[in-house]
């Protein structure tokens, strides 16, 4: 067991900064979550990566914005730049369901309080350090601000939005995951170089001249008035954010232009592993002591295997935030962070994840990297597996048994989600559908802790189409092969599939026949959502334009209350409080052959 001191931890408080012998910090984070030094928190990442670069780094977790503002002000003005952060999640989604309601805890706060942030901390957090440290630059970063570089719709507000530099007065955001462009930025500001010319970040300027290849969006008013023009720009953003090498994208705001540079080429697997092998504790700072996080207490013995996620979800920002690409770790990082897991306390030898933003995808991507670098596509396997896509479960298998054969590891468990359809795929080298095969057995008889978690989201073909998703065929598929293992293997393990209601596309109709499919399947729901609009996914533009940005035909959305909870309600089929509106809509519907097959 690892005995720590608090000089272990990046310094959170004047004494902190005194212990280390600093009477300045070269920089300052701020982040609307608590802080653990963890790879899994974005901020500790992003400290822990300047801290390696030779600079002292400072962080003030959630700071309070409602007193004297004496958290804004106790370490003092950094030398070269604040960092901002509302934290791992969007604020909004945090702090509200999908009817607007606030949530009652925050998982990222100690005991789970749920007062301990402000409504859209990237806002506030600069505006105060601008007022109170005007000359000082403020530098966003997390998926908040990377979500809202550009115009963007607002669900909680109701409204388009301009860039989120706007309304903050940052100095400039950092956008997607921010290790490299954090450094470039320190660099060239502490050696008082131009820095706008550093990649994956977006500032606001005035007279900006468009250079060959820029890609010239749509004014922020011009979208303000045109619903088409806002849905044509979000094809242009979600392109240009799938690409290898993508141009610089400009929008005119008032009597300004966001720039949003270029990103950076994916990561090599040696800077991800440089990444994840900083000196983190693992640990929340110990002013929590006795303090639960819930958000830690999930992941703590969790390992993440890789980043990005080619799936291309039209209602997901993963691969908005981290990218298409994927960026696996090497298995010597990997099975360092494990042995670094094992020595945590209260490690009981039952790792909780060996996943990533898909569980099956390490080390897969295109065969030929050279027509990657070509491509525009924002999904590899929608609406079909791309050609070039390599599917082998091979170096994932070999992972598995890697970790599982350590000293002190009982059992690894996937708590990720897995892709089906990557399991399923047909790939013309035998070989490939071979280990898929392997995968899915060894998966199913020794990597889940009774309980696999999986997500069609629909059963409408129409729907997942919208959504870009398999069809439910292959959910169907995928369910009688997990069946047949647990029975062969002798094991009680249930398939849990996740599942999403009013998303545009989606009708009552819909949901009714999702409701007969899935009986019929003898599923009682209970992992489902309302679709929450957040900002700059496929889904969320369809929903506030009616149109879908890459065709600009029109698109049915569900937008009322009572229009999301009669679509709602049919998850919940076999609850009696249900039933009598279930049968009263069917029967507006004419449908009796849905009313029969639900009541029967």
């Amino acid at each position: 067991m690892n005995e720590y001191r608090l000089t272990d931890w990046l310094p959170t408080t004047k004494k902190e900064m005194e212990l280390r012998g600093w009477d300045e910090a070269d920089i300052i984070l701020f982040s609307g979550d608590a802080y653990v030094d963890h790879p899994s928190f974005g901020a500790a990442v992003i400290g822990r990566t300047l801290e390696a670069e030779g600079w002292r780094v400072a962080i003030v977790p959630q700071p309070n914005w409602r007193d004297d503002l004496r958290d804004f002000k106790k370490l003092g003005r950094p030398r070269l730049f604040f960092g901002v952060s509302a934290g791992c999640m969007d604020s909004m989604v945090n702090k509200y369901t999908a009817n607007k309601r606030l949530r009652s805890d925050d998982a990222y706060t100690p005991d789970a309080r749920p007062d301990m942030r402000p409504e859209y901390p990237s806002i506030v957090y600069t505006r105060i350090l601008k007022q109170l440290f005007p000359d000082v630059p403020v530098v966003l970063g997390g998926i908040e601000a990377s979500m809202r570089r550009l115009t963007h719709y607002d669900y909680w507000q109701d409204r388009l939005c301009p860039s989120v530099l706007t309304d903050s007065g940052a100095d400039c955001l950092i956008y997607g995951m921010g290790e490299k462009p954090a450094v470039e930025l320190a660099r060239r500001m502490a050696a008082g170089k131009d820095w706008h010319t550093v990649p994956q970040i977006a500032y606001l300027a005035k007279d900006v001249e468009q250079l060959p290849g820029d890609v010239l969006l749509a004014s922020h008013e011009t979208c303000l008035k045109d619903k088409r023009k806002q849905a044509a720009n979000f094809r242009l953003i979600e392109e240009e954010s799938n690409k290898w090498h993508a141009s610089r994208i400009l929008q005119a705001v008032g009597e300004q232009t966001v720039v949003a540079n270029p990103p950076y080429p994916p990561l090599t697997t040696e800077e991800l592993d440089r990444s994840y092998d900083l000196p983190y504790t693992r640990m929340p700072h110990p002013k929590y002591k006795g303090k639960r996080i819930p958000a830690y207490d999930m992941i703590k013995f969790s390992v993440n295997i890789h980043r990005g996620c080619f799936g291309g979800c039209a209602f997901c920002t993963i691969s908005a935030h981290q990218g298409k690409f994927i960026v696996s770790r090497s298995k010597e990082s990997i099975l360092k962070e494990v042995e670094a897991v094992m020595r945590l306390p209260d490690f009981k030898g039952y790792l909780s994840d060996l996943g990533g933003p898909s569980a099956n995808m390490y080390r897969m991507g295109g065969q030929r990297t050279e027509l990657c670098q070509r491509c525009k596509r924002p999904s590899c396997i929608h609406p079909s597996v791309c050609p070039n896509l390599n599917t082998d479960h091979r170096p994932l298998l070999d992972l598995y048994r890697a970790v599982d054969a350590l000293p002190g590891i009982k059992r690894s468990f996937i708590g990720s989600g897995v892709r089906y359809d990557l399991l399923l795929h047909q790939s013309p080298d035998p070989a490939v559908n071979q280990a898929a095969r392997d995968y899915t057995r060894e998966l199913i008889t020794r990597h889940v802790s009774g309980r696999l978690k999986v997500a069609p989201e629909h059963t409408s073909a129409r729907v997942l189409n919208v959504m870009r998703k398999p069809s439910f065929e292959l959910f169907e598929e995928f369910k009688r092969i997990f069946d047949r293992i647990n029975r062969e293997a002798g094991l009680r393990q249930q398939l849990i599939p996740y599942f999403i209601s009013s998303h545009p596309g989606c009708r009552e109709e819909d949901m009714a026949e999702l409701a007969v499919i899935t009986k019929r399947l003898n599923f009682h729901l209970e992992q489902v959502q309302d679709f929450t609009p957040t900002p700059m996914t496929v889904s969320t533009e369809i929903w506030y334009t009616g149109l879908h940005p890459y065709t600009l035909a029109p698109v049915y959305c569900a937008r009322t209350k009572e229009q999301k909870l009669a679509q709602r309600r049919f998850f919940f089929w076999y609850k009696p409080e249900e039933r009598a509106a279930i049968i009263r809509e069917l029967k507006k519907m004419g449908r009796k052959d849905l009313l029969r097959a639900i009541s029967g």
